[in-house]
């Protein structure tokens, strides 16, 4: 594997995680919250999400797995490796309290409410807030890396798609660690480094992994992806985004996402 590959997915990766700062800038000088845009956005990162997911990296993984391993054993582990990668993402999900899950819709008006806790409260509040973002983006970096791996152009379309789903979450764990810390600039630091859990992610799925890879590791953590990705589309990012209060503009997002995915599958990759 060439190394300028390897380094491109570590920067697609790394620009994924880092525009969770995008949120906190965001949650720190907008006056209310952009519902509308968010609603759209986030719509359509679940449909470039979902498209690219089924039609491009579960169909190539299941492909690679039935070449390596024949039809119907290669078909097993890809269905396999599909919903372990699901139920990977639905266990970090479910070990993260409600309250501190980055997912946990949140307004940029809420910058100006004040809520008293003990100190002990707050920094348990701050400290939960950031690892429960660190621990969600991993399995996220591994799933950008992977992608950008395989091709490039379906690497930049994952980062996109990535991206978009960060900026929210960059909001929701800015507001949290203000009102634990009273300080803007902490709070914007702290979104900000947990980003790197995303390319930290890559790097150690790159250590792990690159010393076996295989036809059929590629395939299994390809198969995988396509799951973290369903999950997190189905999950997190459609239901958010209906949140918004914005139900209509998020399926036309969605559309649109899988439009444009479509469109470039065919023209770029």
């Amino acid at each position: 594997m060439q190394t300028d590959q390897v380094l491109t997915a570590f920067l697609l990766t790394l620009i994924a995680g880092l525009s969770t700062g995008i949120g906190s800038l965001i949650a720190f000088f907008a006056k209310r919250t952009n519902t509308r845009f968010l609603s759209v956005a986030m719509g359509f990162s679940a449909g470039v999400m979902i498209y690219v997911s089924m039609v491009d990296i579960f169909a190539t993984a299941q492909s690679t797995l039935i070449s390596a391993l024949g039809d119907k054993k290669g078909a097993w582990v890809t269905i396999a490796a599909f919903f372990a990668g699901m139920l990977i993402i639905a266990v970090i999900d479910k070990l993260i309290p409600s309250g501190e899950n980055p997912h946990e819709v949140k307004l940029v008006e809420a910058m100006d409410e004040k809520k008293p806790a003990t100190s002990q409260s707050l920094m348990r509040m701050g400290l939960l807030t950031a690892l429960a973002i660190t621990i969600h983006n991993f399995p996220e970096g591994i799933a950008a890396f992977t992608a950008a791996l395989k091709d490039p152009n379906l690497g930049i379309a994952i980062t996109v798609a990535i991206a978009i789903h960060n900026i929210p979450e960059g909001i929701a764990v800015s507001i949290p660690v203000y009102y634990a810390t009273g300080s803007k600039k902490k709070a914007f630091l702290l979104s900000f480094l947990s980003g790197l859990s995303e390319p930290v992610g890559a790097v150690v799925g790159f250590l792990i992994l690159m010393p076996f890879f295989n036809d059929v590791v590629f395939g299994i953590l390809f198969a995988a992806v396509a799951g973290i990705m369903m999950f997190i589309s189905l999950d997190e990012l459609l239901p958010s985004a209906r949140e918004y209060g914005e139900a209509h503009l998020s399926i036309y997002g969605l559309i649109a996402g899988m439009m444009v995915m479509a469109v470039s599958l065919i023209l770029f990759i």
